[in-house]
């Protein structure tokens, strides 16, 4: 049985795992993951833009998920990421491309409400508008 799609946020933005099949209005299609999703042929991604200056470190990543990894501390950590140049200049870029359509965020994530795309959605939100 297919996952619930998330509807679409006040901002525009919605988060939705790579592995299910595109949707009519989903908008721009961003994969937001450092990594290339498992299993998954780039053919049938179904991808507009794969910014890898949005993803959390290769360092900041491997914390998160080792046994010292706490969401509250990557989302700070990440947040501090997305502050530096180039991501602060490619989150400014998608920002601005939420204003003029839905995006939906694109993630191998299982949980996606403690991934980094709930950082992204969240200071794209600050940001519409």
């Amino acid at each position: 049985m297919p996952e619930p799609t998330p509807p679409t946020s006040p901002s525009g933005v919605r988060v939705r795992r790579i592995y299910e099949p595109p949707e009519p209005d989903d908008g721009l299609r961003v994969l937001v993951d450092r990594l290339w999703p498992r299993g998954l042929a780039k053919a049938d991604a179904c991808i507009d833009e794969w910014p890898k200056a949005l993803t959390p470190s290769t360092e900041l990543r491997r914390w998160y998920h080792g046994p010292d990894g706490a969401y509250e501390e990557f989302r700070r950590r990440y947040e501090r990421e997305l502050a530096e140049p180039p991501a602060a200049e490619a989150l400014a870029a998608l920002r601005a491309r939420v204003a003029e359509g839905p995006v939906t965020l694109l993630t191998a994530a299982k949980d996606p409400t403690v991934s980094h795309t709930a950082v992204l959605t969240a200071l794209l939100g600050q940001g519409a508008g």
